[in-house]
């Protein structure tokens, strides 16, 4: 027969594994919290028409007047880019190009792989392949005024460490709480004049996030399942969510968007002068007087 302390042990025990398993069923149905655009904003979704657009979240920035056509340039080089794959993303550029349309800031124009699509259908209007009222004709393809690079110069997941120990449901929510981690990114977009090469403007955005491994083997292999699917979704939402900070803080500044100038003229050697050099600013520096030589102290 057991005694009162064996069965106040017991029911402890219970109510442990009962609280552990409710907060892993939270968990589960959570998978990660709701990633932040800067300040807790959401993520790119909707769908973009022309200038109309639907379902866009209304966090992000938009521009009354159109400012121009713009290409986006993926460098597909560089580190960053291959580390996607680590997460099981792809290209930034999709996502880019359906927020940047929705803000109705920019006309985006194919330079990706579907312009080779683009090519051939005119190769067939040449080679007397399309029909007839085709007007695949010369001169029709609009010229891209800029083109915007995206880069992530950090990406990674932080925490992972329980602060808890000991038995009962403080120690086994304790092992759950070490499988949280928070998903941070930092991105940069580069807006590049295409007729001049100047650098129009750059930005650089920011989000986290809190994501929740499930910690299946508490549970041996059934209970409430398993989370591998969350693992790696948070890291691409919250990368998603700094592109769109990124752009924020861009069509910020290019609402009071005011043109560099360098007296002269830009590209003709700049302000900063050489003595003997040929520039405009060197003949400047050599021009003036040199200066009169200090005169030493007098002693005491």
């Amino acid at each position: 027969m057991r005694s009162d302390t064996q069965d106040r042990v017991m029911s402890r025990w219970s109510f442990s594994l009962l609280t552990a398993a409710l907060a892993s069923a939270m968990l589960a149905g959570c998978g990660s919290t709701a990633p932040t655009l800067g300040e807790n904003k959401g993520v790119v979704s909707g769908a973009a028409g022309g200038e109309s657009a639907e379902g866009q979240n209304s966090q992000l920035e938009n521009c009354p007047e159109t400012l121009g056509t713009l290409a986006i340039e993926e460098d597909t080089t560089a580190p960053w880019y291959y580390q996607l794959r680590d997460h099981q993303l792809g290209s930034t550029i999709p996502v880019l190009r359906l927020m940047i349309q929705q803000s109705n800031c920019f006309v985006i124009v194919e330079r990706g792989k579907s312009l080779n699509n683009m090519m051939r259908e005119r190769e067939f209007a040449r080679g007397d392949e399309s029909r007839a009222g085709s007007n695949f004709q010369k001169g029709q393809m609009v010229a891209a005024d800029y083109t915007m690079s995206p880069a992530i110069q950090f990406s990674g997941k932080t925490g992972g460490g329980s602060a808890f120990g000991g038995g009962g449901a403080l120690g086994m929510l304790g092992v759950i709480a070490g499988s949280v981690g928070r998903n941070e990114a930092s991105t940069t977009l580069l807006l590049i004049d295409n007729r001049s090469g100047v650098q129009i403007s750059a930005a650089e955005g920011t989000a986290k996030n809190f994501d929740f491994g499930m910690f299946g083997a508490a549970f041996g292999g059934g209970g409430f399942g398993g989370g591998g699917g969350y693992s790696k979704t948070p890291q691409g939402k919250v990368i998603v969510a700094a592109f769109a900070d990124s752009f924020n803080q861009m069509v910020k500044a290019l609402r009071k968007y005011k043109a560099q100038t360098v007296k002269g003229g830009l590209g003709t050697g700049g302000r900063l002068g050489v003595q003997g050099g040929e520039t405009a600013a060197s003949k400047e520096l050599d021009a003036k007087p040199a200066p009169a030589p200090s005169k030493p102290a007098k002693k005491k």
